[in-house]
């Protein structure tokens, strides 16, 4: 939901203020990324089903909290150097009157977030439910609020949308053929016993599970993952050392990579189909956003307190 909606807004924005297509691709599609690891990450959720106990949602949700914003400062360190090299225009500050103006007048906007929050939270409707909630409060704010929806406008967001949601759907589906294959062929077992026989050093048994984990992510969709390797690699990566917390937040940093990559590269193939441009235009110039990402995972991997120092100050989790 976050490709596309953040896309659908912010790519053709950026087009208008002077912005080349495939930096406003990958400057959305790997902002949308941080939502893996900010609450309330579904596949959170998923991760703690598939570590069969060990690790609670309640812990893992602050776990992701700073390395999303960590995420988010190497993106922007990357945007910020894409923009200079390229001599992209410097935007002006308005003031603060009219900052206040713009965001009293998108407030009923905004309260699409505290909506889908506060009813996921509360238990009201589940997190895929909450999307037909929103859906629904956004016609009617755009119909009768701010009036600025018309049938036809209405007609074309909803054509746009099916194309969408046509080419993730086809993708998923891709995928959940080759998770098939991959768990009829026992390929992720496979793997375990491999890491556990080729080294007995912590920085290289986790170098390994962040490069498995990479490539599957890059075939498979990002709940498939988790379900299969979690159980496989949770065990080899705490017999390691590593907290069951922190290895949640570096399976979603790698689902996250993986959603950014081809051939199957889902949050890319989004972006590239809002912009209307190819996979291979916005490839060549992925490489300092590729970077912040990397440079998020290896941080998240190596130093724990980046996920594991915001659940013990909270108490949720011990040693």
């Amino acid at each position: 939901r976050d490709r596309s909606a953040m896309g659908a807004v912010m790519i053709p924005m950026m087009k208008d203020k002077g912005y080349d297509l495939d930096y406003a691709v990958n400057v959305t599609t790997h902002a949308s990324l941080t939502g893996a690891l900010m609450p309330t990450s579904h596949n959170m959720i998923i991760y703690t089903l598939a570590a069969g106990g060990t690790v609670s949602a309640g812990a893992l949700i602050p776990a992701g909290i700073i390395p999303a914003i960590l995420l988010m400062v190497c993106c922007l360190i990357a945007a910020y150097y894409v923009a200079v090299k390229r001599g992209y225009p410097v935007g002006v500050f308005p003031g603060w009157p009219e900052v206040v103006r713009t965001f009293v007048a998108a407030l009923p906007g905004l309260l699409v977030v505290v909506i889908i929050l506060t009813g996921i939270l509360s238990g009201v409707f589940t997190a895929t439910e909450s999307a037909s909630v929103a859906v629904t409060y956004s016609i009617l704010l755009t119909f009768f609020i701010y009036r600025t929806m018309t049938w036809p406008n209405f007609l074309k967001a909803a054509a746009k949308a099916v194309k969408t949601t046509g080419v993730v759907l086809l993708l998923i589906g891709v995928s959940t053929m080759f998770q098939y294959l991959m768990g009829l062929y026992e390929v992720a077992e496979l793997m375990g016993s491999f890491l556990k026989a080729i080294s007995t050093n912590p920085i290289m048994i986790f170098l390994m599970i962040n490069i498995l984990l990479f490539i599957l992510g890059t075939f498979m969709d990002m709940a498939a993952t988790i379900l299969i390797c979690t159980p496989i690699f949770l065990p080899v990566a705490m017999e390691a050392g590593m907290h069951p917390v922190q290895f949640g937040i570096v399976i979603l940093l790698n689902c996250a990579l993986g959603l950014n990559t081809p051939p199957v590269g889902t949050t890319q193939f989004v972006g590239c189909a809002i912009a209307g441009i190819s996979v291979g235009q916005v490839m060549r110039t992925i490489l300092p956003f590729y970077g912040a990402l990397l440079a998020t995972l290896l941080l998240v991997t190596y130093v724990p307190a980046f996920s594991l120092t915001l659940p013990r100050l909270l108490g949720v989790i011990t040693g």
